[in-house]
């Protein structure tokens, strides 16, 4: 399925949704560390649980780095008892913290005036943090523009054949980031409402008969951008990706790159191949991304090597 196809499903997906269960004002919590320590907690355990714990920290005024970075470990277990693997989950709200104070001073509003990609890396470095708890930080606590997969999002994209069943974390996520509008809101709202679905109606046994998404069951096709061969194992497709710089001689527009991929490609070359790379402007005009076959990426490649832009 093109690019546009599959952007058409998910923005129907989306809207079918949101008819059926409005708006979720989802994360629910007061403020950016409720919503950190809520990512942690809700690890292997349902939301509720996650209430009870919070409630606990909340009534004892712990809500706040600082408290969390005094409060003796045994105590914070014991106040998370109800989230489950209470023990684990302190040593990992301790560490984030620990993180929190060594990297940005204990400020949050530090943390999230950094660079939302490379913050993302270094959550990741934190023990217990994995990539859906990191990206539920970035998202929900700090407004930064990513996707956040989890287990109701496999579910519902697997059963209506978006997604094969062996696909990465970061395959989902793209599928979204690749194909909608970079927004934050949209992200946020897209997430709490497959939760929902998948709560409701997308359980282990489905009740597809009045499922919003009854009639979403399209198969997304991989094909090489270049030759037009099916690339239906994930294996077989290579990820191509093309940065293009502005310059004053050349303007490009959204409209350029709805074109015919291989026409368009050697249209740009052409028109860039006599600018000297120094005259070309720092910020990336156009991002592109490609997807081939073994065969047409060592091709491009080579000729990229030959200087053969033709």
């Amino acid at each position: 399925m093109t690019k546009n196809k599959t952007q058409d499903v998910l923005e129907e997906i989306y809207q079918k949704l949101f008819s059926r269960f409005g708006k979720q004002h989802w994360w629910p919590a007061q403020a950016p560390f409720e919503v950190i320590v809520g990512a942690i907690l809700t690890q292997n355990t349902n939301w509720g649980n996650v209430e009870k714990a919070i409630a606990n920290l909340k009534k004892s005024n712990l809500l706040k780095p600082r408290k969390i970075k005094e409060i003796p470990i045994k105590r914070l277990a014991k106040l998370i008892r109800p989230s489950g693997y209470y023990n684990v989950k302190a040593k990992r709200i301790k560490s984030f913290v620990d993180f929190l104070f060594k990297e940005y001073h204990g400020s949050l509003k530090n943390m999230f005036e950094d660079d939302y990609l490379k913050l993302r890396a270094k959550l990741l470095n934190v023990k217990g943090i994995g990539l859906e708890t990191a990206d539920s930080i970035l998202l929900y606590a700090g407004e930064k523009p990513i996707f956040v997969v989890d287990a109701y999002t496999r579910r519902a994209l697997l059963r209506h054949n978006l997604i094969e069943k062996a696909a990465s974390y970061s395959q989902i996520q793209n599928l979204f980031m690749d194909n909608l509008s970079c927004d934050v809101k949209l992200f946020n709202e897209y997430h709490a409402l497959i939760v929902k679905l998948a709560k409701t109606l997308c359980k282990k046994v489905p009740q597809c008969h009045i499922c919003p998404l009854k009639e979403v069951n399209r198969e997304i096709k991989h094909v090489c951008d270049s030759c037009g061969k099916n690339l239906e194992k994930p294996i077989d497709r290579y990820i191509l990706k093309i940065e293009l710089y502005a310059s004053p001689e050349v303007e490009f527009t959204k409209e350029d790159f709805k074109k015919d991929t291989q026409k368009q490609i050697r249209e740009l070359i052409e028109q860039m191949k006599d600018i000297d790379p120094k005259q070309l402007e720092e910020d990336v005009h156009v991002f592109y991304k490609l997807t081939l076959c073994k065969r047409c990426r060592d091709t491009f490649l080579q000729r990229i090597k030959n200087k053969e832009f033709v």
